[in-house]
């Protein structure tokens, strides 16, 4: 598989992923308190939206690559 196909087939999923969520969450830890002994930790949730337009983006992009000849 060449690195173009390659390419192709990872933005198509990409794409598609994107499309199918719509955004991805993550934990983020935040040290607030650190007083001696004492070590309080926060975990924050934070959310990341994925636009449409960038996963219809990606998905029309590795399908050129993907029907691209060559």
């Amino acid at each position: 598989m060449s690195g173009t196909k390659l390419l192709g087939v990872v933005l198509l999923a990409l794409g598609i992923l994107g499309l199918a969520y719509g955004g991805f969450t993550y934990t983020k830890d935040t040290d607030k308190v650190d007083i001696g002994p004492i070590h309080l930790t926060v975990k924050d949730k934070e959310h990341v939206n994925i636009p449409v337009w960038a996963g219809v983006a990606c998905a029309v992009a590795g399908g050129v690559l993907l029907a691209k000849k060559g």
